[in-house]
């Protein structure tokens, strides 16, 4: 990256909850000498957010603090031109991501998100890849708990299984505590705006090339039992397998056809058929703007749960693989998805981009292709398991 720039990594949102937790973990855990700011809208909050972290770190106080709107573009081109990396939790994407990425992608900036939103990301690959290939800018989107687990567990899924073959991985997902409101609101705009996210992913498609002599495809099971892990397995629709199906594409370590499959899962079958009628009611909901408003005013952006609900939360998701006459079963957990440990992987993917030697690597891409193995040892250094639990 260019050698002027005189910051290495900039937050913007730093005054959200998820931000502020963000903030805290680079405090506590950054490399001595990391030339870093807090950015966002209001200096006032930005302010406070600093003085929070002075009690931490008296260092901070020489903490840059940058003002700029989300939708100020040159507000935002200066502060992707002044930083090698730029990490942001500034949500709703598809409503206030935009500027940030065109401002990073022209800047030739590292950009890191922790969107769930595919219909962003797929008009975000359409609007500003080529732009970030001539620049050398690298645009890492769903750097939380959307997708790091399930991209990088099944990467070191993949890695235990022989080279060259066909493969199918299965990745089932666990978690306890409460979801993030961003997490929430990206579901229910998502199920208002199915027909626009279409047309974003057909766009997104016609562009996009595809594997030479390699084939990438889903599995699409139905509600089912994975006996080996006593559990009910429901299709799990969120953004994660579309980017663990990117990085297989980009990878020739998946092989020569990859399949993935990605479920919830439910040890009770009641459970997960009430799971499944909650899903269908919230769907309904959001298909009207007034049930639509209601829906997401039942949480609010910018709270969340208390330190003792978070010390209380944890995921655990677990990848069933084959392929080559093999069976693995790896396994990647931690605590607090929706909020700790959502920060904990933006961060570390942020000073991951910013200070390890990485591959070469521009325009769009997933945390597999990006960092890989990098920022799987990272995430293990900072308590994130990844583990081999079964192999025959």
């Amino acid at each position: 990256m260019a050698a002027e720039r005189s910051l290495d990594l900039a937050l913007f949102g730093a005054t959200g909850y998820t931000g502020g937790l963000t903030a805290e973990y680079l405090v506590r855990h950054s490399p001595e000498g990391l030339r870093w700011a807090l950015a966002g809208r209001s200096a006032e909050k930005l302010a406070a957010v600093r003085e929070r972290l002075v009690a931490i770190d008296p260092a901070c106080a020489e903490v840059e603090l940058l003002e700029a709107d989300a939708g100020d573009a040159p507000a935002l081109r200066a502060v992707a031109e002044r930083a090698h990396v730029v990490a942001t939790t500034v949500g709703s994407y598809l409503e206030l991501g935009e500027p940030l990425v065109a401002a990073c992608a022209a800047a030739g900036t590292d950009y890191a998100d922790i969107t769930g939103e595919p219909e962003f990301v797929d008009r975000m690959y359409v609007r500003h890849h080529a732009t970030a290939v001539a620049t050398g800018a690298r645009l890492v989107h769903a750097c939380g708990f959307d997708s790091i687990p399930h991209d990088l567990g099944v990467l070191f899924c993949v890695q235990q299984l022989p080279e060259d073959v066909p493969l199918t991985v299965r990745g089932y997902v666990s978690a306890g505590g409460k979801p993030s409101a961003g997490t929430f609101h990206t579901a229910v705009i998502a199920m208002s705006r199915l027909r626009q996210a279409g047309t974003a992913y057909v766009e997104r498609r016609r562009m996009e090339p595809r594997p030479q002599g390699r084939r990438v495809s889903s599995v699409k099971d139905p509600v089912i039992y994975e006996r080996s892990l006593g559990t009910w397995a429901l299709p799990l629709p969120t953004i994660d397998p579309q980017v663990v199906k990117r990085s297989a594409a980009a990878l020739e370590r998946y092989g020569p056809d990859f399949s993935y499959g990605h479920y919830a899962a439910i040890e009770q079958l009641p459970v997960a058929l009430g799971a499944l009628g909650g899903v269908g009611a919230v769907f309904a909901l959001a298909q009207l703007p007034p049930t639509r408003s209601w829906l997401l005013g039942r949480m609010k952006s910018g709270e969340g749960p208390s330190p003792g609900r978070r010390e209380r939360s944890w995921f655990r998701v677990r990848f069933v693989g084959e392929g080559g006459g093999r069976r693995v079963v790896c396994q990647v957990s931690g605590g607090d998805p929706g909020y700790g440990e959502t920060a904990k992987m933006l961060a570390e993917s942020a000073l991951c981009l910013a200070g390890d030697y990485l591959p070469p690597t521009s325009g769009q891409v997933t945390s597999a292709v990006a960092m890989g193995e990098a920022l799987t040892e990272r995430l293990r250094r900072r308590g994130i398991a990844f583990e081999l639990l079964e192999s025959r």
